[in-house]
């Protein structure tokens, strides 16, 4: 069973000096049938302006993964870490039992990115951070693990039972993806169009995905995606 979640259907506030479109409940949106997905929280996809960005604010309890799609953003914590995210780099974040961060365009040209949140599989961890560039890694028509529970195949490591894939295809080009039986998944949209199993999903959209053994992906065009398998 796939169920999309339209681009267009989502959450959506306009700062500004911030736009952003919310998968799932979110600050002042709030939608009761859009909470959130397995241990899948937050994904929300932001357009920060030059010169802009979130001043010092508190987390806690949450494992937070920035993906750059275009960009640069200047992260800042508590735990002494600063650094500029990049694209083709992934930052994760345990918050555990409490951190504080900001996060800012370095630059004069906008910011795009995904920040996801995923729910830990027990409150209270030591907080946490890794950084690291898949450009090397990534191969076009493959799935690339990003990150994962164990940290395998020089994944980031979350501390929740999720594997998060990378995928870009090119045109006219498939993959597939073998489901076990109690495993779930979400995709979403960074850009382009795919088919899954007969659905086809364009930028911006997600999907969730249950009681499926087999994912077919083809690419309607050049696309880039993420896909969560949860527990």
């Amino acid at each position: 069973m796939i169920t999309v979640r339209k681009s267009n259907e989502r959450g959506h506030a306009d700062h500004g000096w911030l736009k952003t479109f919310h998968s799932f409940s979110f600050a002042s949106y709030f939608d009761p049938a859009h909470m959130k997905f397995r241990s899948l929280r937050v994904i929300n996809e932001d357009w920060i302006k030059g010169g802009e960005g979130f001043g010092t604010h508190p987390h806690d309890n949450m494992e937070i993964i920035t993906y750059i799609i275009e960009g640069e953003l200047e992260h800042k914590d508590s735990m002494g870490n600063g650094s500029v995210i990049r694209r083709g780099e992934l930052q994760r974040m345990t918050a555990g039992t409490g951190v504080t961060h900001s996060e800012f365009n370095p630059t004069n040209k906008e910011t795009h990115l995904l920040q996801i949140w995923i729910m830990p599989e027990r409150a209270g961890l030591e907080p946490g951070y890794e950084q690291r560039d898949f450009s090397n890694l990534r191969k076009p028509n493959e799935l690339t693990l990003l990150a994962s529970q164990t940290g395998k195949d020089e994944s980031l490591m979350v501390h929740q039972d999720v594997a998060l894939y990378g995928g870009e295809l090119e045109e006219g080009r498939k993959l597939h993806y073998t489901l076990e039986s109690d495993r779930h998944i979400w995709i979403q949209m960074i850009e382009g169009s795919i088919d899954i199993n007969g659905t086809e999903l364009n930028t911006g959209d997600g999907a969730a995905i249950d009681e499926e053994s087999l994912l077919a992906i083809s690419a309607l065009r050049h696309s880039e995606f993420l896909l969560f398998d949860l527990a």
